[in-house]
C-alpha cells in the first residue's frame, strides 16, 4: 500500500471509529470538499461538517473499499448505514470518493452518491415523488448548509 492508499485507510478507519479529530487532521488547511449535499466546503467547513455527521450520528455503521491510488490522485469506495436525523428514516448510502493530495494531505475530496436513491430513504414519499428534482435538491443543501453554519457557531475548530 503506498501512502496515498494508506491516507484514504487512515481516514476511513478513523471514521469508522468516529474520530473525526484524526479525520480533520488528515486535510489539507486549503482542502476543498463536495458531494451532491454539501457543495464547496472549504477546509474549516469540511472538518466542521465531519464532526457534526459523526456526533450526530448515534447509529453511524461505515465500511470502505477498493482504496486506490498514486501520487495525486485515489478513489475508494465507502457505504453509511445511519438514522436519518430529521425524519427518522434508516438510509444505507453508498458512496464514492475522489481524492486529489497535496503535501501528504487530502487537498480535493469529492463523494458522489444517487441524490434519488438517498432521498426516498431518508425523506420517505416526498423523496420518492420529488427526489429527482432541483427543487428537493436545493432544500435538502439550504438545510445541511444552515444546519453546518449553525454547529460552526458551537464549535471551535
Amino acid at each position: 500500500m503506498n501512502s496515498n492508499e494508506q491516507l484514504i485507510h487512515q481516514f476511513y478507519a478513523a471514521f469508522k471509529h468516529k474520530d473525526y479529530v484524526t479525520m480533520q487532521a488528515l486535510y489539507h488547511e486549503q482542502a476543498l470538499f463536495s458531494d451532491p449535499v454539501f457543495q464547496n466546503l472549504k477546509s474549516k467547513e469540511v472538518q466542521a461538517m465531519w464532526e457534526m455527521l459523526i456526533t450526530a450520528g448515534k447509529d453511524l455503521k461505515v465500511d470502505f473499499s477498493g482504496i486506490k491510488a498514486n501520487a495525486t490522485s485515489g478513489t475508494c469506495q465507502w457505504e453509511a448505514w445511519y438514522t436519518f436525523s430529521r425524519t427518522g428514516r434508516r438510509v444505507h448510502n453508498i458512496i464514492n470518493a475522489s481524492f486529489a493530495f497535496q503535501d501528504g494531505k487530502i487537498f480535493r475530496h469529492e463523494d458522489t452518491f444517487d441524490f434519488w436513491r438517498w432521498s426516498r430513504q431518508a425523506l420517505g414519499l416526498p423523496g420518492i415523488l420529488l427526489g429527482w428534482t432541483p427543487v428537493i435538491r436545493e432544500k435538502v443543501r439550504d438545510k445541511a448548509r444552515k444546519g453546518l453554519k449553525k454547529f460552526m457557531g458551537t464549535v471551535d475548530l
